[in-house]
């Protein structure tokens, strides 16, 4: 019989998505889930983007160029301006999602058996796109101690080795929410220029920041334009996850010709999609306004209820739309499945990630779960009520 290949055995099983069945199951029990475990927003895509596909008068659906079309990278230059990001369209391939976006950064500057540093807990599918380029995580840990602030620069200057390649970060961050500052920004771009490694950036939270707080790039980095590559997306900015629109953005001119290699190879991105993402950098600014307050007010809710239940320890997120709560309990996986297999309260149960698999150092997050709070208020409140009772039954079986 043939046999899987080494690299797809070793492919992991997305925290965020593997338990999907027992959802399903318990649905068709008739028991309700709140859906906490993925950051599909449920805020409105922009209209503007929506009527751009409706009123188009195309009579051929064309490949578009690889690089994306002229006009799209054009304008997201101007949305980037806009951010004190200064970048031409020259700088900026356009990809099908922020995934082939990490995809195509991993291929361009990295080879088989070459290391990359993350601080953890991150973004789950990072593993899965370094076992797909075949190039190894090094994590360095932050803790919820800390509200998973940036690890001491001392413990990422530990890690580099002749086969490091590059630092990657997600700010804000997911599964954290958390949000770097200007000072551990500067701190990293010092770091990959002493030691000449690239700095990649998943940017794709950028708009979602509280507390009156501001977004740093690390292309606003007047030094990093050789080191620096952002991965971005519109999937969480428009509400638009479907759209399957990122890019990846970079000064390095290098760097840019490699990634469009690989773009090539995949032909080009989607052509409605496209339009839908062209459209959309022209939503109002009130817009953002209001989802930032409301997924401010939800995460002020969210925190303040998860804070009242004995035991469960939780780190205040200052950007994205997630958070890491650390509970009472051994194994935060086993328990999520419970929740969708075995229990429910007044007929509805919770449907949370395991933050486990936001880790590649085996033995972390074993006990703490990633909320999304994508949710309406009242549905929080629920969800919270649910995860108290649960932990109350687990805890005493």
């Amino acid at each position: 019989m043939p046999s899987i290949s080494t690299k797809g055995q070793a492919m992991p099983e997305s925290p965020i998505r593997k338990l999907v069945p027992y959802a399903e199951d318990a649905k068709k029990r008739g028991t309700s889930v709140y859906h906490l475990n993925i950051g599909q927003p449920d805020i409105k895509t922009p209209k503007c983007a929506l009527d751009a596909v409706k009123r188009n008068d195309l009579d051929i659906i064309k490949y578009s160029r690889s690089e994306g079309s002229v006009a799209y990278r054009s304008k997201l230059s101007s949305y980037y301006a806009q951010n004190d990001i200064f970048v031409k369209a020259e700088n900026i391939v356009v990809t099908t999602g922020g995934s082939e976006a990490l995809l195509f950064a991993f291929g361009s500057v990295m080879d088989v058996g070459d290391e990359v540093i993350i601080p953890e807990p991150f973004y789950a599918n990072y593993n899965g796109f370094s076992t797909a380029s075949g190039v190894n995580v090094v994590p360095v840990i932050s803790k919820i101690e800390d509200n998973f602030a940036l690890p001491p620069i001392e413990d990422f200057e530990k890690l580099i080795t002749n086969k490091t390649k590059a630092i990657l970060i997600c700010n804000p961050g997911n599964p954290t929410g958390y949000l770097y500052s200007k000072e551990e920004i500067k701190k990293l771009a010092a770091i990959v220029i002493k030691h000449d490694l690239f700095l990649i950036a998943d940017e794709v939270y950028r708009e979602f920041v509280y507390d009156e707080t501001e977004h740093y790039s690390i292309l606003q980095e007047n030094d990093l334009d050789r080191h620096a590559i952002i991965i971005d997306s519109v999937s969480k900015r428009y509400s638009m996850c479907g759209a399957r629109i990122g890019c990846v953005v970079s000064k390095n001119e290098e760097v840019i010709e490699t990634v469009l290699k690989f773009a090539q190879a995949r032909l080009s991105p989607p052509t409605y999609a496209q339009i839908a993402s062209e459209a959309a950098l022209d939503t109002p600014q009130s817009y953002f306004d209001e989802v930032i307050n409301e997924y401010a007010s939800r995460r002020d809710l969210l925190i303040s209820e998860l804070q009242k239940i004995d035991g469960v320890k939780v780190a205040k997120p200052r950007g994205a739309f997630y958070c890491i709560a650390e509970l009472p309990l051994k194994n935060a996986d086993a328990f999520a499945q419970w929740l969708l297999e075995v229990f429910d309260y007044q007929n509805k149960t919770i449907m949370v990630a395991p933050a486990a698999g936001f880790y590649s150092s085996p033995d972390l997050g074993l006990n703490q779960i990633r909320i999304a709070y994508v949710l309406k208020k009242s549905d929080l409140i629920n969800s919270v009520k649910i995860l108290k009772e649960a932990l109350k039954v687990y805890t005493e079986q």
